[in-house]
C-alpha cells in the first residue's frame, strides 16, 4: 500500500488529482472557501482541530442543504496518545410521543455545537472568534447561489414552506443572486463571544424551542439543556501491518469494520471477485444495522460471501448528504470528520432569529434495537475514518450516507489487493449497492463480470452524487503532512 504521490509520465499532467504535500500542513473538504479558512486557520498557526471548526463552520454557511448548526457532527482525532472519537449527536424529545421522517416531530437534539466545544476545548489553540470569523464574513456578506443550490430548494420547497421557510430569502433566489445570512452571522457571533454551548440555553434555545412547538414538536429547552457531547475511543480493526479506526456507536462506522475484517481474511483470484466479495460483505454486514450499538462486539461475526454467486440481498439505502472536512498538521495530529442535517435541509424547519434549519436525524430509527423512543439517540450513518500503517496516517471520511461504508471500503480494497496508491483509489470507478441493485460507475472495469456473476448492474455516469466525494489528509511516515481530493462533486484540498 502506498500514500506516495501519483503522477503521470510528464510528472504534471494527470486525469488523477495528485496527492499534495504540505509543510505545516493540509486541509480537504467538501468545498473550496472552506478548505481556504482552513488553511488560513493553519497559517496563523491553528492546529488541525482549529481548521476543521473553520472549515465545518464555512460548510455550514455555504452548504446549507447538506450540513448546519441546527445538525450533527462526528469526527475522529488522532494524536500522540492515540484516537478519539467525538459523536455530536443528540437525542429524540424526552417528552416526544411520536416520530416522523420530516418535520418538527423529525427533529433530535443538534449535536454540532456541543461536539465544537469538546473538540476545542482538548485540541484548539486559537480562539473562536478566529477560528469562526470567515464563516462570519461569508454569512454576512453572502455567497453566490450556484444552479445546483437552486435545483434542491426548487426540489424541497414543499417541505420548506410547509416547515416555516416560506419567508426565508433561500427560496426567492436564482442561480448567481447573493444569499446574505445576517441571523446565521449573528449566531456564529455569539459562538465567537461566549462559545458554542451557548447553543443549548437562553434565547437561543428558546428560540429553537419555540419554532418547533409552533409545528407540533416536542423538543424543548430541557432537552437542549440536558445534551451532552460523547468523547470515547475510537473502534480499532485490524488488517495485517494496518489499523482501521472507525466511529464508535451510534453510528453504523462499526459495519465498516465488519465488511473490513473479513474482507481481510479472504483471496480473491481476480480484481472482479475482489469487488464481488466487497458487495457481498456489504450486504452482509448491512444486516446488522440496526445492531450498531453492539459496537466492538460485531467485529468478531463472521459474514457470509458466497465468492461465486451474488446473494442480491440488498439492505444499504438511497441517502445521500453529509459533508465532509479532513485536516492534517505539522506536530501531527489528524481529524477525520462529517457535518449533516440528515435530508436535505433536515426537518426543513426553520428557526428564523437563527438563520438555520434543523436536522431530521429521527428519520434514521428503524426498528428492533434501533426502534424509537422518547430520549434515545437513532444510529446514524455518519462514518468518518483513519486509517494507520507504517506508511502514516490516513483521514478519510465521505458523503452519501449508506454510501460511505461502501466508498471507504473500495478504497482499501484497492490499496490492499490492487496495491494502489491513494490517489488512484479515490479517483478510480466505484460501484454502490441500493435497494437490492447495484449502481456502477460507467468504464468500471469489473461491470461486465459482475453482472455476470448476476449482480443487478445499474450504469451511472461518473462522478453521479451517489457515489460519494472522499476527503483525505494524512501525516506521512516522514511526519510530513499531505491532502488529495475526490474530482467527485465540489471536494478540493490545500495545503500550507
Amino acid at each position: 500500500m502506498q500514500y506516495s504521490h501519483w503522477q503521470s509520465a510528464d510528472g504534471y499532467s494527470s486525469a488523477v488529482r495528485p496527492v499534495l504535500p504540505g509543510v505545516d500542513g493540509a486541509v480537504c473538504a467538501a468545498h473550496p472557501l472552506a478548505v481556504a479558512a482552513g488553511q488560513d486557520m493553519l497559517l496563523r498557526g491553528g492546529s488541525a482541530v482549529d481548521a476543521a471548526i473553520a472549515a465545518q463552520a464555512v460548510l455550514c454557511v455555504v452548504m446549507p442543504d447538506a450540513c448546519g448548526i441546527g445538525g450533527d457532527l462526528f469526527a475522529l482525532v488522532r494524536d500522540s496518545t492515540g484516537t478519539s472519537a467525538i459523536s455530536g449527536a443528540g437525542a429524540a424529545p424526552a417528552k416526544g410521543t411520536v416520530c416522523a421522517d420530516d418535520g418538527a416531530n423529525s427533529i433530535t437534539v443538534p449535536g454540532l455545537a456541543g461536539a465544537w466545544a469538546s473538540m476545542h476545548a482538548r485540541w484548539g489553540t486559537l480562539p473562536f472568534a478566529v477560528i469562526l470569523s470567515r464563516a462570519i464574513a461569508l454569512a454576512e456578506g453572502g455567497i453566490e447561489v450556484s444552479a445546483a443550490m437552486v435545483q434542491t430548494v426548487q426540489a424541497q420547497s414543499s417541505r420548506l414552506r410547509a416547515n416555516g421557510a416560506a419567508s426565508w430569502t433561500l427560496l426567492g433566489l436564482t442561480a448567481g443572486e447573493r444569499f446574505v445570512q445576517k441571523e446565521l452571522a449573528a449566531l456564529l457571533r455569539l459562538f465567537a463571544e461566549h462559545g458554542p454551548l451557548c447553543f443549548y440555553e437562553g434565547e437561543v434555545a428558546a428560540h429553537i424551542a419555540r419554532a418547533v412547538a409552533a409545528h407540533g414538536g416536542a423538543l424543548d429547552e430541557a432537552d437542549l439543556a440536558a445534551h451532552m457531547t460523547d468523547v470515547g475511543p475510537a473502534l480499532a480493526v485490524a488488517l495485517g501491518d494496518m489499523t482501521m479506526m472507525v466511529q464508535p456507536p451510534p453510528t453504523q462506522g462499526v459495519l465498516l469494520g465488519m465488511a473490513l475484517r473479513n474482507f481481510s481474511g479472504l483471496s480473491p483470484h481476480s480484481v472482479v471477485q475482489a469487488d464481488h466479495l466487497a458487495v457481498e460483505l456489504t450486504e452482509a454486514a448491512f444486516a446488522y444495522r440496526d445492531r450498531a450499538a453492539e459496537g466492538a462486539a460485531l467485529l468478531d461475526v463472521e459474514l457470509a460471501a458466497n465468492p461465486n454467486s451474488a446473494s442480491r440481498r440488498g439492505g444499504p439505502r438511497a441517502y445521500l448528504h453529509t459533508a465532509g472536512v479532513s485536516v492534517a498538521d505539522r506536530h501531527g495530529l489528524v481529524v477525520s470528520s462529517l457535518v449533516s442535517v440528515f435530508d436535505d435541509f433536515g426537518s426543513c424547519l426553520l428557526v428564523p432569529e437563527l438563520g438555520i434549519t434543523l436536522n431530521n436525524r429521527a428519520g434514521g430509527f428503524t426498528q428492533g434495537a434501533n426502534a424509537w423512543a422518547p430520549g434515545r439517540r437513532p444510529v446514524h450513518t455518519l462514518a468518518p475514518a483513519l486509517l494507520c500503517s507504517p506508511q502514516g496516517t490516513l483521514a478519510l471520511a465521505t458523503p452519501g450516507a449508506d454510501g460511505q461504508v461502501q466508498t471507504l471500503l473500495q478504497l482499501v480494497m484497492r490499496m490492499l489487493c490492487h496495491g494502489e496508491d491513494i490517489a488512484a483509489a479515490i479517483a478510480a470507478p466505484r460501484w454502490r449497492s441500493q435497494g437490492g441493485s447495484l449502481l456502477i460507475e460507467e468504464g468500471h472495469p469489473s461491470h461486465a463480470g459482475l453482472a455476470a456473476l448476476g449482480h443487478d448492474v445499474v450504469p451511472m455516469a461518473p462522478g453521479a452524487t451517489c457515489f460519494g466525494a472522499v476527503v483525505c489528509t494524512g501525516i506521512g511516515a516522514n511526519g510530513a503532512p499531505f491532502a488529495v481530493a475526490d474530482w467527485r462533486r465540489t471536494t478540493w484540498a490545500g495545503v500550507v
